[in-house]
């Protein structure tokens, strides 16, 4: 075997890698989330989760992905971890169908049907399909696919060139010495785990090892702890996916991982017990790709079919290894049973509107302790409770839509709207602590520290805007007019304090004391937590409005009614301004725009 051989099987490798890539990426593009939506209503049952995971997996070709999508269900609280049990070993079985496509190469022809299924043929007409497509053909969803097509017809054409690439191997006696020696089970099942991790793709690698079974070379007792290898080394995609995610995420991943290992080494145990006994036939012949197809087909649906009554000690066994309190929040006070009685159904999503209201600003605090104490247990805490809020927020909006089906009154057709403004603010407010706790892993990343003039300009800003937050909150939870007074007048102090600050920074880059680097974090802070008041002054004006005096302007006309306030018209507000303005803006104009002149690095 000649250089140009090698060159001509490594460009055949990209060749098939890349159409199997487009072709995924098509896919899940035309989904448009059908594919995860599907995966997140019909699993209530496990022996439906394994039918849906093998469907999705078949359909796009990646087990990984598969779970990958089950990971972030759990990471948002959308799925329960028992529920992706069944999920995965069915995605291991799906996995199985790319590898049963492309043995259609070993199939002998005969007749014009079986010669158009070769790879050689289904390939270009496929790929020239899919160029139309993709070019020429606009509207719609016919870009995704000529794409699918474009990927698959690619994947054939790589396939075919790498089998013709590989020909030229069977007569090199270093090939058959190097696929005796992964006739090791041990060296075997690494060798697969490791090229599978760095492909991040089971699929490309049984493909890879189809075309080189085409040689003759390779043996069942050395393909099979390849194909148990590879399905190791396909769940360090979902491994990556759950770092920094929450508990139960990161179980899910170690689900995968365990399941994958269990089977292989079960299954690997067994083999080797009945050849020891039986002495099977076909242990020391060679395999063609038709049979490496197979066995992967064989090996995963045994796996599933052991495991399966299993599943709740595999569900055991990780929470013993992730052991603490998943923080997904209760949601049963949101009980469909209560919505024949809407007001006590408003007054139990009124509960959970609190309860997201807690945990914003729980985050809040969290995100600005990580600015001045990094702390990676704490950005978990913060991962874990920002996704209880998206869960809430979707649980709420749902419920809500639900309750407005029934007869309501006029006050509780109001209260529907009020619930469903505050929810969104309060999410919001989680949402800019996230970008706060983003900026704060940024400067840990970059080994990067704010001067002294930031760091104390930034602790008298951050503690108006929870002082803002707080009391936003207590105003809500007791419906307090005269606390929610109190919230606007803070707000219109942050929106000095931003401007001040700003302006000062500015200072602090003209005189080279901050660095461009610095100056877009500390710009991105700023406007978070001034954005933050904002949402905390919409909440407040909701409580307002609803429990102000008959008559009051902001009963009638929130716009003018915050008009006349930001213009003086009103000597309570001026009143409560002023004791706001002299608490946080006094101490930041009477401090000098520099404490130092050295931006500081770790």
């Amino acid at each position: 075997m000649d250089a140009s051989n090698i060159i001509s099987m490594l460009g055949a490798i990209a060749l098939f890698l890349f159409g199997m890539s487009t072709m995924t990426d098509g896919l899940a593009q035309l989904s448009s989330g059908r594919l995860e939506s599907i995966l997140e209503k019909l699993t209530d049952n496990v022996f439906k989760g394994v039918f849906l995971g093998a469907l999705v997996t078949a359909i796009i070709h990646s087990s990984a992905t598969t779970t990958v999508m089950c990971v972030g269900f759990v990471n948002a609280g959308i799925m329960k971890l028992e529920q992706t049990v069944g999920i995965i070993m069915g995605a291991n079985i799906g996995t199985t169908v790319t590898a049963q496509i492309l043995r259609l190469s070993s199939i002998s022809g005969g007749n014009a049907i079986l010669d158009l299924l070769q790879p050689s043929v289904l390939g270009p007409v496929m790929a020239v399909i899919g160029i139309i497509f993709f070019m020429f053909i606009k509207g719609g969803s016919k870009k995704n696919i000529g794409q699918i097509f474009l990927g698959t017809g690619i994947l054939f054409i790589g396939m075919n060139t790498m089998t013709t690439a590989v020909m030229p191997l069977q007569n090199e006696p270093w090939l058959a010495d190097l696929f005796t020696a992964f006739s090791n089970p041990v060296l075997g099942m690494a060798v697969g785990a490791l090229v599978t991790a760095m492909l991040q793709s089971s699929t490309a690698f049984t493909g890879i090892l189809q075309a080189l079974s085409t040689t003759g070379a390779v043996r069942f007792n050395t393909a099979m702890p390849l194909i148990m290898g590879q399905n190791i080394g396909t769940t360090i995609t979902a491994l990556l996916s759950s770092a920094g995610a929450s508990k139960n995420a990161k179980r899910t991943a170690l689900i995968h991982f365990f399941f994958n290992v269990m089977g292989s080494v079960l299954f690997l145990i067994l083999l080797y017990a009945g050849n020891a006994i039986l002495h099977f036939a076909f242990w020391d012949g060679p395999i063609n790709m038709g049979g490496v197809a197979n066995f992967h087909l064989i090996f995963n649906l045994t796996c599933t079919a052991l495991f399966l009554p299993f599943r709740k000690q595999l569900v055991k066994l990780v929470e013993t290894l992730v052991p603490g309190e998943t923080k997904l929040e209760d949601m049963s006070a949101l009980d469909e049973r209560f919505l024949s009685s809407p007001s006590l159904a408003l007054e139990r999503a009124h509960e959970v509107v609190i309860r997201m209201g807690d945990y914003a600003l729980q985050n809040y605090r969290i995100a600005i302790r990580l600015l001045n104490d990094y702390d990676p247990k704490a950005l978990e805490q913060l991962t874990e409770t920002e996704a209880s809020l998206d869960k809430m927020e979707n649980g709420l909006d749902n419920y809500l839509v639900k309750l407005t089906e029934r007869a309501l009154t006029p006050a509780e057709n109001i209260h529907i709207s009020e619930l469903l403004h505050t929810l969104s603010d309060f999410e919001r407010v989680g949402d800019y602590s996230v970008n706060i706790a983003d900026c704060a892993s940024y400067l840990h990343e970059k080994g990067i520290v704010f001067s002294d003039s930031a760091k104390q300009e930034l602790a008298i800003l951050t503690g108006a805007v929870e002082d803002t937050i707080m009391k936003t909150l207590d105003g809500y939870r007791t419906r307090s007019y005269n606390i929610s007074l109190q919230v606007e007048p803070l707000e219109e102090v942050v929106d000095l304090l931003q401007e001040e600050m700003h302006a000062r920074h500015v200072e602090r880059l003209k005189n080279g004391s901050c660095t461009i680097e610095l100056g877009t974090q500390f710009g991105e802070l700023l406007t978070n937590l001034e954005r933050i008041s904002d949402h905390c002054s919409n909440v407040a004006l909701l409580v307002l409005r609803q429990t102000a005096p008959e008559g009051d302007l902001v009963r009638t006309d929130t716009h003018a009614y915050t008009h006349a306030l930001h213009h003086g018209q009103d000597e309570a507000f001026e009143r409560m301004f002023a004791q706001c303005k002299e608490q946080y803006y006094t101490p930041l104009a009477q401090m000098p725009v520099l404490l130092d002149m050295e931006v500081h690095d770790q």
